[in-house]
Order: C-alpha cells, then sequence, then structure tokens
C-alpha cells in the first residue's frame, strides 16, 4: 500500500520538501525576539523576570480561543507559528526602531516634546505597527494564497500576529510600571492590559486579516480589500492610542468598542462555519459513487459534536492510529469541499484544482482503509452513524 503524506497533503506541499520560505521566517523572528529579549533584560534590571512572566502568562489561554475559532478546518501548526514568531520579533523590532526613530527626527522636533510623543502614539505608531504586523499576512497571501479558505483563516493569522507583538510589548509595559509606581502600578497595569483587554492588538490586525482573506478567496477587490482592512486596522488602533487624552470617559468608549469588535468576529466566524457545513452537505454527495463517502458520512461531517464521536469510535476499535486516520478524513473531505467553493468562485488554477482534488481523494481513500480495516469490525453500516449530537448544520 502506498503511503500517504496526509500533513503534506492537508497543508497543500510537496511530500517530504521542508517548506524553506517558513523555516526562513521563524529562523528570522525568533533571531528578532532574542535580541527584544536581550534588550528588556539589559535595560530593565530586576523587573525583567516578572514583566516577562506576566506578559506570557495570559498567551496559552488566549491562543487556546484563538484556535477554537478554526477547529473544522485548523491551520498548518507551523504557519500559525510564523504567524505568533512575526508579531513577537519582526514586528516588535522593527516598531521600537521605526517608532523611536520617528519620534527623534520628526515628531518631537517638529511638534515638541508632548505634542509630538501625542502625534507619534495616535498616527505615527498605528502606521508603523500594524504595516508591520500585517507583512506576514501580505506573504501569506502572496506565497500561501491557498492556504487561506476564509475569513475564519485570515482572522487567525491575524490574531495570533497581534498576539506575539502585544505579549513582547506588554514586557515594556510592566517594566515601566514597575519602575515608575512599583508593585500596585504593575497590578493595575497588568489588569488593563492583561485581563481586561488583552486582545486589543489582534482585534486591530484582524481588519487586515478579513481584507486579505477577501482577497484570497474572491476574484474581485483583492487589492482594494486589504488596502481597506489596513487602513481600518490603523484606524482603530489610532483611535485605542488616542483614548487617553480623553481621560476615563475615552478608556471606556474604546473598551465597549473592543467589545463590539470582537463579538462581530464571533459572529463572522459562526456564519462562515454554518456555510461551510452547507457546502461539504452540498458538494460532497457527488463523491458517493467513488464508494469515499456515504450519506452518513456527509451527516457526521456536519458538526463539532459529530465528528468527535466518529473520532472516539475510531480510537475505541482501532486506537490511535485510527483516531488520526478518522481526523484525516474528515479534514481531506472539509478541504474538498472548501476546494469546491474556490472552483465555483474561480479564484484558482484550473489545473492546481485537478492535482489538489486528486490528493485529497487519495488521502481520503488511505484514511478509510484505515479506520475500516480493523479486524472484526463489520464493514457496513458504518457504525458513527447515528452518533449523539446535534444534526447537520446545527
Amino acid at each position: 500500500m502506498v503511503r500517504v503524506d496526509s500533513k503534506a497533503v492537508l497543508e497543500g506541499r510537496v511530500p517530504g520538501r521542508p517548506p524553506i520560505g517558513l523555516i526562513i521566517g521563524l529562523v528570522v523572528s525568533s533571531l528578532c525576539a532574542l535580541i527584544m529579549l536581550g534588550l528588556y533584560a539589559w535595560f530593565g534590571g530586576v523587573g525583567f523576570v516578572a514583566a516577562l512572566l506576566l506578559a506570557i502568562l495570559p498567551v496559552p489561554l488566549l491562543t487556546a480561543l484563538v484556535l477554537a475559532l478554526d477547529r473544522m478546518e485548523p491551520e498548518p501548526p507551523r504557519t500559525v507559528l510564523l504567524s505568533f514568531m512575526w508579531g513577537a520579533g519582526v514586528a516588535v523590532l522593527g516598531a521600537l526602531i521605526l517608532n523611536t526613530a520617528g519620534m527623534i527626527y520628526l515628531t518631537v522636533p517638529t511638534f515638541g516634546e508632548a505634542e509630538g510623543h501625542f502625534i507619534s502614539a495616535t498616527l505615527g505608531a498605528p502606521l508603523v505597527e500594524e504595516t508591520l504586523k500585517g507583512a506576514v499576512l501580505f506573504g501569506l497571501l502572496w506565497f500561501h494564497r491557498s492556504e487561506i479558505d476564509g475569513f475564519a483563516d485570515g482572522i487567525l493569522y491575524a490574531a495570533m500576529v497581534g498576539l506575539g507583538f502585544a505579549m513582547m510589548e506588554n514586557v515594556t509595559y510592566y517594566i515601566r510600571a514597575l519602575e515608575e509606581g512599583g508593585a500596585q502600578q504593575l497590578t493595575a497595569v497588568f489588569v488593563l492590559r492583561g485581563i481586561i483587554a488583552p486582545l486589543s492588538h489582534p482585534l486591530f490586525t484582524s481588519m487586515l486579516g478579513l481584507g486579505v482573506a477577501w482577497s484570497a478567496t474572491h476574484r474581485t477587490g483583492r487589492v482594494v480589500a486589504p488596502a481597506l482592512g489596513l487602513l481600518a486596522a490603523m484606524v482603530l488602533h489610532g483611535l485605542w492610542n488616542g483614548a487617553t487624552a480623553f481621560g476615563a470617559f475615552g478608556l471606556v468608549v474604546v473598551y465597549v468598542m473592543d467589545f463590539l469588535l470582537l463579538l462581530a468576529l464571533i459572529v463572522v466566524v459562526a456564519v462562515e462555519r454554518r456555510d461551510t457545513v452547507h457546502r461539504i452537505a452540498r458538494y460532497l454527495p457527488a463523491y458517493q459513487p467513488t464508494g469515499l463517502v456515504t450519506p452518513q458520512d456527509v451527516r457526521m461531517l456536519g458538526s463539532m459534536a459529530t465528528r468527535r464521536a466518529a473520532r472516539r469510535w475510531a480510537r475505541s476499535v482501532g486506537g490511535p492510529a485510527a483516531a488520526r486516520a478518522m481526523s484525516d478524513y474528515q479534514l481531506a473531505a472539509t478541504e474538498l469541499a472548501l476546494l469546491h467553493k474556490r472552483a465555483e468562485r474561480g479564484t484558482a488554477d484550473p489545473a492546481w484544482l485537478v492535482q489538489r482534488r486528486d490528493a485529497l481523494l487519495e488521502l481520503m481513500a488511505a484514511a478509510r482503509r484505515a479506520f475500516l480495516s480493523v479486524p472484526g469490525l463489520r464493514p457496513a453500516p458504518e457504525p458513527w452513524a447515528d452518533p449523539p449530537g446535534p444534526p447537520p448544520g446545527a
């Protein structure tokens, strides 16, 4: 039996070939992050360790929440890691250099100390930081367009960039708070930045994520959508930074704005997931003559609950290998439905579509053989035909 590299197929890359671009990106981002940590340690003194720990503390939970947005069709872990490290490394170091240079040579000499710092915070910083954070999203759009299947993907990558950036930026704020006001001020800043509004940077950059996702999945607006997304990210960022000029009222306004924006993005993801379920039910029955899809499979793929039930069944009858095969089948089938979405919209090369379709079908066949070839297992009907959980689309 020919072995299928499931990860390569699902990630849309050549089997056995290391993703050189991603590796280079991770190396560069990691080096930049280490430089930043070195600077923090050198200038932060004894407060560096406490600041770093507080900055890292919310990240695992926030990362889990962001990844939960895309459970139906998870993105490649290496690409997600690159996005996070780009925000924590290249974007932060670049912003430090450019923002500092802008204040020293432009805004402060032109407008004076106080007004120069305010202009840098409300205009310069959003322009620089959102552009640097967004660079990796533009890179994904240019080199890995096929990996972005919808708005959830764009939001996920943007949020990971923002989380990395916010984590490293918070180290600076925590060190400064500790130096200026001791433990009491450090606690107040941590509550504001780490607990009440830890998603500000991810939310800002998600505007560009939406624009990049539109460009990757539509034939019109491929240039306009990312440009508008980047502009929206800058405007939101600038409003956030400038809110301090209006005291407590300004802070309340921007916190409410962040909350409403978060709710809107959750709605976008929920609507898109429902659309994916409908596309699975629409496109996959055409493959029933191949024997790779049954009506029970389509129902199983229709909700996260029935998918989990199928994986539990596979593990119970065939162990971890069968569970992995079931997961591969589910992901490949979902990718197949999304491939038809691209074909319907005319956003991909026809030859690539055929090649991609055949690779996914091959993976589905190999996975199906794996979890249905357990000794003693009755071949039909599929044991997950009536799993617990809501019906498709629920």
